[in-house]
């Protein structure tokens, strides 16, 4: 099993901080390398019939997460991937804000475990760790003056 933690301090206080991100639909409001495009053909009836198996997970094109668990008292968000591009299974993945005491500041964690081929795991490591984590904390600094 794979696994990839990313941390980082957001400038910020972690109430605001997480009234930008807990919005479970929505991710690609405040992340960069998270888009909506338009969905058409196989992959969109793919999708229509795994929206009828998981009615309460998110969906984009190729791509479906379900949220597994959401606490606005500890800040955290934990959601799997049902369907995704990336070569991964039994992805589960957590984003958790903790407020740092002195300042206002947030310290932020990003966890994944996931399943996938021995050959692509350092390479998707990498590529979460550092695009998708990494990256989404990057545009919270921007987003907060850090």
């Amino acid at each position: 099993m794979a696994r990839v933690y990313v941390s980082s301090v957001i400038n910020g206080r972690s109430d605001r901080v997480w009234a930008r991100v807990r919005d479970f639909n929505g991710l690609p409001n405040w992340h960069p390398a998270i888009g909506e495009k338009p969905h058409r053909g196989r992959r969109a009836r793919r999708q229509d019939r795994l929206r009828a198996r998981f009615p309460a997970a998110q969906w984009r094109p190729g791509f479906a997460k379900k949220l597994l668990g959401l606490s606005d008292y500890e800040m955290f968000c934990t959601y799997s991937i049902l369907e995704s591009p990336m070569g991964v299974e039994n992805y589960v993945a957590t984003l958790r804000l903790t407020p740092v005491t002195d300042g206002e500041l947030t310290f932020v964690e990003w966890t994944a475990e996931f399943d996938c081929a021995p050959d692509r795991e350092a390479e998707l490591v990498a590529n979460i760790g550092t695009g998708i984590f990494q990256g989404g904390f990057d545009a919270l600094k921007r987003a907060f003056g850090g």
